[in-house]
């Protein structure tokens, strides 16, 4: 895979070259398109996107690697696992403009704060702590809008 095509993936189309928060304009831009682009989906349509999740994130773990060799360990460039961790966090959750909008914030919050076990998570090697880092601030996002969905169903 040539080095252009490489970082055009890992960037998300180049998004993480902005030079003022890339991750959160990534997030930003995955969530709008969750929002308008991506219909409701049905129990299986949301078993199909975690597989994909498991795949995307198995391909592009050695490919992270390779780029991080150019762009640095876990570079800000690289913003894949922002999609990522986004699409965990809006799992089997009803589609919504609030869910869109809680999910965004959420999974921000967990992926700058790195609560425990997400900080010692993102060191682990070879491309696998910066997709398994944001994958645990999804499923954190998602586990909270999963009981506040339940708690405060009227602010959904």
């Amino acid at each position: 895979m040539s080095k252009f095509i490489r970082n055009l993936l890992v960037s998300v189309f180049f998004l993480g070259y902005f030079p003022i928060a890339s991750g959160t304009l990534t997030s930003a831009v995955i969530a709008v398109f969750y929002y308008f682009f991506l219909p409701e989906l049905t129990q299986i349509g949301y078993l199909i996107l975690l597989f994909i999740i498991i795949l995307v994130s198995l391909i592009f773990v050695p490919i992270i690697k390779n780029a991080e060799k150019d762009l640095g360990k876990d570079s800000r460039k690289i913003v894949i696992d922002e999609v990522l961790g986004y699409c965990v966090a809006i799992l089997f959750l009803p589609h919504s403009l609030m869910i869109a909008i809680y999910a965004f914030i959420l999974f921000r919050v967990f992926d700058i704060a790195k609560p425990p076990p997400i900080y010692q998570i993102q060191k682990l090697p070879h491309g696998w702590g910066v997709i398994a880092d944001d994958i645990v601030a999804g499923i954190y996002s998602n586990i909270v809008l999963q009981i506040l969905l339940i708690l405060f169903p009227k602010f959904f």
